[in-house]
């Protein structure tokens, strides 16, 4: 049995991240997904919902077996606690892939990185975006 562990914001479920974790999902038995701490995302701007409604919702994907929480102070916590066997990454996500390896390698935890596609907009109007959801929202609701 294929482990997977996918991990994200997921502020406003999208499209992208339905294709994100559909192909997570696809490279193994198993797909479980980490949601990320409000402080321990410090790469754009902070989430809008809360960490426990963004777990819910993605917990509520048909492709998700299972939903959690990030660990506050350590993000290898959780993917010691599952030991998967494949993390895929997103297509948009700003992680250095070596220093997971060796973060991996000195915890003891035999995992490959593998990466998801990006996924073009079907349809003009159709957001891939939390960013440009929040900036459509802003701009017809101001």
């Amino acid at each position: 049995m294929t482990r997977v562990v996918a991990q994200g914001t997921f502020d406003i479920i999208h499209p992208g991240h339905v294709h994100y974790l559909s192909e997570a999902a696809a490279m193994g038995d198993e797909l479980y997904v980490i949601v990320a701490r409000k402080r321990n995302v410090d790469h754009k701007a902070p989430p809008i919902c809360s960490a426990r409604q963004r777990r819910d919702v993605v917990g509520a994907l048909e492709v998700v077996d299972e939903a959690i929480l990030g660990h506050e102070a350590d993000i290898f916590v959780p993917i010691e606690e599952l030991e998967p066997d494949v993390i895929v990454l997103g297509h948009d996500q700003h992680h250095d892939r070596e220093a997971i390896a060796a973060e991996l390698e000195r915890r003891g935890l035999d995992c490959e990185i593998r990466s998801a596609s990006g996924r073009e907009p079907r349809y003009e109007d159709e957001l891939l975006s939390t960013r440009l959801i929040v900036d459509r929202i802003l701009e017809q609701r101001g």
